[in-house]
């Protein structure tokens, strides 16, 4: 017989082998808040930017595997040149060894799985950019990229496909000498496929941990959904909610000017995105989306609430497969319970015209 083992065709496998990958997002923004800049922030006085062209993200990126089961990934963002690069430029640069489909682990600097947002690129994500809740998180440790490690799966519960990560982060963000103190923030998600046919899943997540020997803590729970209403047209949304310690906001006020227990210092927030695809395949042209994003976030709701409201809709244009380029236009309008003059709590109304190549 001449047919090859497994490990025959394994052999036949050269390693390494490496896959490169890109991502350019080029704008143009334009404020019509009163006296509101591009960046958001209000100005009393002086003269305000309100129309800008901007390079939000050029990423550059290199997926190494060295075997089978090891991998090695390196991601960069060269337009976090434009401002301070310190803590900035690299992403990703972590190991990931796959032991099998039920334990993969990971280490190094990577996002680890907490919530909706971390499980997809920037790139193809149904809006401009990620939601206020999931950079305020960033901040404190529990999403975006972080240094530390992470053992991930996937298992079948009956008919129930799960799929489960646990991770002990560092916690003060990326690219860092080191930790800023002794303590560690515990994450974990599992997630349950709840129907295949409609792509149902449900996501739950929590996480532990101390900062500066205070405890500190956040959990989630989130619901995706793809419904197939004609051949060319489908209604995916999303909906997520989230809830934590903002120890990043406690830390950064003077003690007299804090409560003695940082448990008083929580953020709570809830989005929606729903998105209509529509399949189009006209010359270059793939598909339309319409979508809008309502998002409601308050970074302080015991101490000092100050709600704010977020609504950006859009139009987005494809071309090629799998967002290989992408215009997209819409706003992002913000309303706050109390404008804070000189601040970035201020209403505004931002139009963004957007183009995103991926490779």
């Amino acid at each position: 017989m001449n047919a090859q083992t497994a490990a025959d065709k394994e052999s036949d496998v050269k390693y390494p082998q490496f896959q490169l990958k890109g991502l350019f997002q080029a704008r143009y923004l334009e404020s019509t808040g009163k006296n509101v800049d591009v960046l958001g922030a209000h100005h009393s006085t002086g003269q305000v930017t309100q129309s800008s062209f901007d390079i939000k993200r050029m990423r550059v990126g290199l997926n190494t595997k060295l075997s089978e089961a090891t991998e090695v990934v390196i991601l960069v963002n060269l337009a976090d040149f434009k401002s301070d690069p310190k803590s900035k430029v690299l992403e990703n640069a972590y190991g990931k060894y796959t032991f099998s489909k039920y334990l993969v682990l990971t280490g190094g600097q990577f996002r680890p799985a907490f919530g909706i947002e971390e499980l997809v690129p920037v790139d193809i994500i149904k809006s401009f950019d990620f939601s206020n809740q999931y950079y305020e998180f960033g901040k404190n440790g529990w999403t975006s990229f972080q240094i530390g490690a992470s053992a991930t799966g996937a298992f079948d519960i009956g008919k129930i496909p799960v799929n489960y990560a646990v991770s002990v982060l560092n916690g003060n963000g990326k690219n860092q000498e080191m930790d800023n103190d002794n303590g560690k923030l515990y994450t974990t998600r599992w997630g349950f496929g709840l129907s295949k046919e409609h792509k149902i899943n449900l996501g739950l997540n929590g996480g532990i941990g101390k900062r500066s020997n205070q405890k500190v803590f956040a959990l989630g729970i989130d619901i995706t959904s793809d419904f197939k209403l004609t051949d060319r047209l489908t209604f995916d949304l999303q909906i997520e909610y989230k809830q934590g310690t903002n120890h990043n906001l406690y830390f950064s006020l003077p003690a007299d000017a804090r409560t003695p227990n940082v448990d008083d210092y929580q953020m709570r927030g809830i989005y929606f995105l729903p998105n209509l695809r529509y399949l189009v395949d006209y010359k270059k042209l793939t598909s339309l989306e319409l979508s809008c994003r309502f998002e409601s976030f308050d970074n302080n709701y015991k101490v000092n609430s100050n709600v704010r409201q977020t609504y950006t809709p859009m139009l987005s244009l494809e071309f090629g497969k799998a967002y290989t380029g992408r215009i997209e236009l819409g706003f992002e309008i913000d309303r706050f319970d109390k404008n804070i003059p000189d601040t970035t709590f201020y209403n505004d109304n931002l139009f963004l015209l957007q183009l995103q190549l991926r490779l």
